[in-house]
């Protein structure tokens, strides 16, 4: 678990994006915010696209294009925070489509910013790690069964049994220092082409009739 001082010295790295109208409200929320510490730019409207190097965004979701918001959010994924003045059904939708990671309500005071900040940007990095762990696993997956067509392969072509294929296979990583599933995915390319040209494979008999 993240300690108090781990979590303000996160929130102090924050390269945030305040995208609010240039009223008493936006002021509250920069002076707030800087006042912690962090890098803050404000702007209004929101941009064509995010600067670079943000990676918390602000956003008064209230005369905000919801699809324009979410396609310039989509490259960096930032975490993001919105501002609602009313929670009505078209605010509650926006917040749902932006996948806000945490929300204040005007008028804003400096009161509860803090906590909406440090749980979005907890959130924010939940999700990534998440991610990140599906990720690895449909690679290990992918891997696991190209390992299991180029094991087949092995065997078709050289007639081998699985555990002779398979230690084949293995030893050839080694040797290369690549991973398994580098492998077997040259040897599965290899066969796929052979057969798709109708070439006979490596080690496979041509069985003759002999009349008696």
């Amino acid at each position: 678990m993240a300690g108090p001082n781990r979590i303000i010295q996160d929130l102090r790295r924050a390269r945030v994006l305040v995208a609010h109208p240039r009223d008493e409200d936006g002021d509250v929320l920069v002076s707030h915010l800087r006042r912690l510490g962090c890098e803050v730019r404000a702007i209004w409207p929101l941009p064509a696209s995010l600067p670079p190097d943000i990676d918390t965004l602000f956003l008064h979701i209230e005369d905000t294009s919801v699809e324009h918001a979410v396609q310039i959010s989509e490259a960096q994924q930032p975490a993001i925070i919105a501002i609602l003045t009313y929670e009505s059904p078209t605010a509650l939708q926006a917040i749902i489509d932006l996948n806000a990671h945490g929300v204040i309500s005007k008028p804003l005071r400096p009161l509860g910013i803090l906590t909406q900040f440090a749980l979005a940007r907890y959130r924010h990095s939940y999700e990534k790690r998440l991610v990140g762990k599906v990720q690895k696993l449909e690679e290990t997956l992918k891997g696991r069964r190209l390992v299991e067509k180029a094991v087949a392969a092995l065997r078709a072509m050289n007639s081998l049994d699985e555990d002779t294929a398979y230690k084949l296979l293995r030893d050839q990583a080694t040797a290369k220092r690549v991973p398994m599933s580098q492998v077997a995915e040259s040897i599965v390319a290899a066969h796929d082409t052979m057969r798709s040209f109708g070439l006979p494979l490596p080690g496979s008999t041509v069985k003759k009739t002999t009349e008696t």
